[in-house]
């Protein structure tokens, strides 16, 4: 494994202007390295090479700026061995998931690529016979990009692949926890041409680099993937220096299960999709709202298949699911366990932390849940599958949306009817039927009310990162007589 620098101007910088920091394995609890800490001093450089960068990325015709992109995904396919396993060690997650998130990002790379040739303007018909109303589309400029650990190569790519392809330059601060795999992707960006200011790489104290990043008058844009707490903050002190944000703040994502879903494919579903990366995902499914005919089995179901995923290190092949990335979370998904029991919940299988080395919690699925336990209401981003039994698909409804976020939901039914009245009744940002399977690079991926502002993906996801500029002139303005 090769320890993560900094990157800025295209160099290597392995020390940091408030020393160091751990770098830790969560499936051991050993340090991995010690790894450079920055604050104000390299965010106030960055800010500055990422304006420099701009106006050199910005002069690329899309058409270039496109294969400079596709020749990096090009790289990141050739290094998914090494990348993977470096993201196991550092995040924690199975080898085949962490292959799996790098391979796809490298796919949204190369999808935004593409899409980076296709932001087109349009002409306006004019109310006069010579006029011509043209608008265009340019980058909005610099941008500062913060990204958490949980899925540490696809979350920084949601966003330096929109932003690159429109032709801005980025500032990217991953989460200390999990700097190697952004370290990875930005090492293949520049390996394939990119300008070395046009991306630039540090981490080290949150409060300080997100201050001095926000407040620099070269940054023109914030885009953050974290909780609602930190994206109150970012938002607000954006708003005071009047510049863009696009804010994916996570939510608490509801099933629910009609009374003719079909649990044979659901239950295996649910318990893939629920503890995948140890439940540490901003759209994993978490409230099981199942109506009464199918509760019992339901729950019997999905406490038989998480007794049967296999917990470990994420480097064995073997396992299934790994250790929470952080101490701080198996703190936090013991507390809202143990605060649910204390309130009556059932516990169908799971409930405890697996050995005394690493941060690992069982898959955990806890039956009869009431709103008012902590987990009903908190994300637990861990491996809690929360059920509660319903009468109809009006009380899921209420239960879905009593919660003031609404980033992705899921329904389960085999009547379109059904399903045409969660529709338009969910109140959130995405609705998967009878799946799991929401963030793809070609769809926007975003939310409501408090789980934030703006969409990443798709078309919607470029959009982000551009802004208008509209020319009018006369006829005679173009007569060149």
């Amino acid at each position: 494994m090769t320890h993560p620098t900094f990157i800025l101007n295209g160099e290597a910088r392995d020390t940091g202007s408030l020393g160091t920091l751990p770098l830790m394995d969560p499936a051991t609890e050993t340090e991995i390295a010690q790894i450079p800490k920055a604050g104000r001093a390299e965010a106030i450089e960055a800010a500055r090479l990422a304006a420099e960068g701009f106006a050199e990325w910005s002069a690329v015709s899309p058409f270039e700026r496109s294969k400079i992109l596709r020749a990096a995904a090009a790289i990141m396919r050739e290094e998914a061995e090494a990348a993977a396993a470096d993201m196991t060690r550092e995040q924690g997650k199975p080898l085949a998931q962490a292959r799996g998130e790098w391979m796809v990002s490298a796919d949204c790379l190369e999808w935004f690529a593409e899409e980076g040739r296709r932001t087109y303007g349009r002409l306006v018909p004019s109310r006069a016979a010579n006029m011509t109303w043209a608008v265009h589309q340019r980058p909005v400029g610099p941008v500062a990009a913060f990204t958490p650990w949980n899925f540490p190569a696809f979350t920084p790519m949601q966003k330096l692949a929109p932003a690159l392809a429109a032709g801005c330059s980025v500032v990217l601060k991953p989460a200390e926890e999990t700097p190697m795999t952004a370290w990875r992707i930005c090492r293949a960006l520049l390996d394939a041409g990119l300008p070395p200011k046009a991306i630039g790489l540090i981490w080290g104290d949150p409060a300080e680099i997100s201050d001095t990043l926000i407040k620099a008058p070269e940054i023109r844009k914030i885009s953050l993937t974290g909780s609602i707490r930190v994206g109150r903050l970012l938002a607000s002190a954006a708003s005071h220096e009047l510049k863009k944000v696009t804010m994916e703040l996570g939510g608490h994502a509801p099933v629910i299960v009609a009374r003719d879903a079909d649990l044979s494919q659901l239950v295996p579903l649910a318990a893939e999709w629920k503890f995948r990366n140890t439940g540490q995902v901003c759209v994993s499914p978490t409230r099981f709202l199942v109506e009464t005919p199918l509760y019992d089995d339901f729950v019997a179901g999905m406490a038989e298949a998480a007794a049967k995923i296999t917990v470990g290190n994420g480097a064995d092949p073997k396992t299934a699911m790994g250790p929470l990335t952080t101490a701080a979370q198996l703190t936090k998904v013991q507390g809202l366990y143990d605060d649910a029991v204390a309130k009556g919940a059932r516990v169908a299988a799971g409930g405890q932390r697996i050995g005394n080395q690493g941060w690992f919690f069982a898959p955990t699925v806890l039956a009869d849940m009431t709103a008012d336990m902590r987990a009903m209401n908190e994300e637990p981003f861990g491996p809690l599958a929360l059920v509660a039994k319903v009468d109809n698909i009006d009380a899921a409804l209420a239960e879905a949306n009593r919660l003031p976020v609404g980033l992705a939901s899921y329904a389960f039914t085999e009547n379109s009817r059904t399903r045409h009245r969660i529709a338009s009744g969910i109140k959130a940002g995405m609705l998967g039927v009878n799946h799991f399977a929401l963030a793809m690079p070609e769809t926007p991926f975003g939310g409501v009310l408090d789980s934030g502002m703006g969409s990443e993906g798709g078309i919607e996801g470029i959009s982000a990162y551009l802004t208008p500029f509209l020319i009018t002139a006369r006829e005679s303005a173009w007569n060149l007589e």
